[in-house]
């Protein structure tokens, strides 16, 4: 694997920044591999070729960071709104030299202003308030692709009504990486059934704050007129 030491890296940083500052638990250290990296990275499996990516709520970037890993062709945006787990998304792509965009928000704080062709997260929502984030960001003819947990098909029966009412396609849940995890990943996709929308009803809970910050990644990105140091 050509991009192997540079993974190795990523699980260094997790198993020793990631735990100090809270993002990954220390029980979850001995199997940083399968259940955290390796499980994020076989998201590639539903994503094509050249894709623009987003990560909402990417925490220590699961998903993304392996997903670009895995697959250098992809343009991947990492969307978090914690400062401190944006401080270390921007330390580990800096140190990874990884053409990762790194933006400081909430979902709902892009709508209608970014676009991509897939919007992935890992255990951030249930999947209604999951899609008033998420979908919004979907263009036409991408799709929110979300790892979800074993009962995700339960979890689609409960809130497919929901979704069909802003316009989506049936949900779609599969098994990924059955080739290379004891455990597969389960993950659940949803895509526009005719126009996409950049407006949903707000998620429970919804409030207005700042606008985004763009930092780090490719040539281009933007930053807010906040310097480093006076967050």
């Amino acid at each position: 694997m050509e991009r192997l030491p540079l993974a190795e890296r990523y699980v260094a940083w997790l198993a020793d920044a990631g735990t100090v500052r809270g993002l990954i638990g220390p029980r979850e250290v001995p199997r940083l591999w399968e259940r955290h990296v390796l499980n994020s990275a076989v998201v590639a499996e539903w994503v094509p070729e050249g894709a623009r990516v987003a990560d909402v709520g990417s925490g220590a970037g699961l998903p993304g960071i392996p997903l670009a890993l895995a697959r250098p062709d992809l343009q991947v945006t990492l969307i978090e709104p914690l400062l401190r787990r944006v401080t270390f998304l921007e330390e580990v792509v800096a140190d990874l030299g990884l053409p990762i965009e790194v933006v400081r928000a909430r979902a709902d704080e892009l709508h209608g202003t970014r676009s991509f062709d897939v919007v992935t997260s890992r255990a951030v929502a249930p999947l209604d308030r999951l899609a008033s984030w998420c979908m919004p960001l979907v263009g036409a003819d991408g799709a929110m692709v979300a790892l979800k947990g074993s009962s995700v098909e339960e979890e689609i029966e409960q809130h497919q009504a929901t979704l069909s009412e802003h316009g989506t396609a049936a949900a779609v849940a599969r098994p990924l990486g059955e080739q290379v995890l004891d455990r597969p990943t389960w993950a659940v996709r949803v895509a526009w059934l005719g126009e996409p929308q950049v407006s949903w009803r707000p998620a429970r809970g919804s409030q207005k704050r700042r606008g985004p910050r763009s930092v780090g990644g490719r040539a281009g990105t933007q930053r807010s007129g906040r310097r480093k140091g006076t967050r």
